[in-house]
């Protein structure tokens, strides 16, 4: 990316990836593109032929990846082009739904399912922050 970038240069109003014409890809290109190639890389990684892989998902993942990498929500919204950051919330949200989803199936041998508890001192240093 880096390279091309170099060889195209950094004006702001270049296309990164221009279509065949040069013009900006269409929503069906990029939808194209992405299945395309999310096909040839399951040729060589079995746990992508059991997944949904489309621009959407990419975006989702992308947004998460920067969350999780400590970038600010609102920063988030400006990129994912969202109006406010509370449409940006339904995405984490619903995230966080099915990872606590997930882990309500991993539960230990021999135990009972239960929500986390925290004492006193973890809430006083939590309050803290």
């Amino acid at each position: 990316m880096k390279a091309w970038v170099c060889e195209e240069g950094r004006d702001e109003a270049k296309i990164l990836f221009p279509s065949a014409r040069g013009g900006r890809l269409s929503h069906d290109s990029v939808q194209y593109l992405v299945s395309k190639y999310a096909k040839s890389a399951a040729q060589s990684c079995a746990t992508l032929r059991k997944k949904r892989v489309t621009p959407h998902v990419l975006r989702h993942t992308t947004a998460m990846e920067l969350l999780q990498a400590g970038v600010d929500r609102s920063v988030i919204a400006l990129w994912l082009g969202h109006e406010s950051v509370e449409t940006t919330q339904i995405y984490l949200d619903a995230n966080l739904a099915l990872k606590e989803e997930a882990l309500k199936k991993t539960s230990p041998v021999n135990t009972s399912m239960g929500r986390f508890k925290p004492d006193d001192q973890l809430l006083a240093f939590l309050r803290n922050l």
